[in-house]
């Protein structure tokens, strides 16, 4: 069934438009008004706040539903109720219950709809039969064409706009912060992660334009305190609502602790916490944020050496990798493993790779858009110098060869590790060939 799913036009490839997306919703009787919705874009950072803030609307005793992408290892990531990703049986009953749907929009439309549209319309419709409380959509690309903002979201969540998929969203953080601004509704809340000044001039004249609401980060909400911790972080976070102290957060970085700010104030702007009600229950927020995990985003999965796996796939993405890399470990030796796909600035991201690994072992991942071993070595010779690269065809034996160069290093085996990156695709299958498919 996913074989005939990717028979269709794959994400890589975009008609910007939602008028086959709102064909296919209202031919299935608009699920997407069955439920609130808190919808999140941005560039880097979505999945992990999406995460969070499905968490934490569970630990308040809700029915949550979340759609995300791209997934690691297996597609039914992607719609995830109750916390877990729907069964393989489910995923094909509700395409089945669909299909007619799409058939009908597909006759009608000049362009059939695309892979992203259906599983799209699989997670509305899977929503609405279950039925949800709430849904958290992240944006699959952009914002105000991106299939999920068929939905008027209640809740506009957008993370730090960057440089990413300039060739649809454009040249400069200005033009695309006009994309994002996209999910931004009439009486909805406008949540906004620090941003860019030019950005966040765009993302504000929006607020005002549509007339919502906005709550920005380093004004009406933001991080008190940050202290790391085995295993991740402890946080004091200032939300609309008021101040949570003592929040365990099992993840690493500073940029997770300003996702979580920022799911914080969506989840009070969900309910309408604020300075008139004062903060929400401290315990179901400590809880919430506690069960939160994110696969594939500095995820440990082996020690000695430690092995770690992360999904950083632009400058941006690197940047706040090698930012948490430096934060929470204190690695004395560091090889990378980095396959990427070529529609990316894979010299930016290399370049700043480069500061935080001592050599890199080039790759491919499973990706058709991937770059070969050898492009990718003649993007990296020249950032790492060659006695610092060596080039592996395939993704598996890349990997034995960067634990095998660590494991040369017996005496000081526990400051030698391996980080595995560059792509989300390679982040999958690296967690596919190391943890399996959970």
């Amino acid at each position: 069934m996913e074989a005939e799913l990717r028979t269709r036009w794959p994400e890589s490839r975009l008609s910007p438009t939602l008028v086959r997306m709102a064909a296919l919703a209202d031919a299935l009787g608009s699920p997407q008004q069955a439920f609130p919705v808190i919808q999140i874009t941005g560039t880097n950072g979505k999945t992990s706040t999406a995460r969070m803030i499905d968490s934490l609307l569970r630990s308040f005793g809700l029915r949550v539903g979340r759609f995300t992408s791209p997934h690691l290892t297996s597609v039914t990531e992607r719609i995830v109720i109750d916390g877990d990703p729907i069964s393989a049986e489910r995923f094909v009953e509700v395409y089945d219950e669909i299909a007619p749907f799409v058939a009908l929009v597909d006759a009608a439309q000049e362009l059939a709809l695309s892979y992203f549209e259906v599983l799209t319309g699989m997670g509305l419709a899977a929503f609405a039969d279950a039925p949800v409380d709430v849904a958290v959509l992240e944006v699959g690309m952009g914002g105000a064409w991106d299939t999920t903002n068929v939905a008027d979201a209640q809740v506009a969540v957008i993370t730090r706009v960057a440089l990413d998929h300039t060739n649809y969203l454009g040249p400069d953080v200005a033009t695309i912060a006009i994309e994002k601004a996209g999910i931004i509704k009439a009486e909805a809340t406008a949540v906004l992660a620090a941003q860019d000044p030019v950005a966040a001039e765009v993302l504000v004249r929006r607020v005002v334009e549509v007339d919502a609401t906005v709550a920005r980060e380093g004004a009406e909400f933001g991080i008190a305190q940050r202290a790391v911790a085995v295993g991740g972080q402890v946080l004091g976070l200032q939300g609309l609502g008021g101040k949570y102290d003592e929040i365990y957060l099992g993840l690493h970085g500073e940029h997770q602790a300003h996702n979580a700010a920022l799911a914080l104030a969506a989840v009070e702007a969900f309910f309408g916490a604020g300075a008139a009600t004062g903060p929400m229950d401290i315990d179901a927020v400590r809880a919430g944020f506690a069960a939160v995990t994110s696969p594939g985003r500095l995820e440990s999965v082996r020690s000695a050496p430690t092995v770690l796996i992360d999904a950083a796939h632009n400058p941006a993405g690197m940047a706040a990798s090698v930012a948490a890399l430096e934060d929470a470990f204190d690695f004395t030796r560091l090889i990378g493993v980095l396959a990427c796909l070529a529609d990316k600035d894979v010299r930016g991201i290399l370049e700043i790779a480069e500061t935080v690994l001592n050599e890199v072992v080039v790759t491919q991942n499973s990706s058709p858009r991937g770059l070969s071993a050898d492009e990718l070595a003649a993007i990296a010779v020249p950032v790492f110098g060659a006695d610092r690269v060596v080039v592996v065809p395939d993704l598996p034996t890349a990997i034995e060869t960067a634990v095998e160069m660590a494991e040369t290093d017996m005496d000081v085996l526990s400051g030698v590790g391996v980080l595995i990156t560059g792509s989300v695709v390679t982040a999958g299958d690296a967690r596919a060939l190391l943890v399996g498919r959970d």
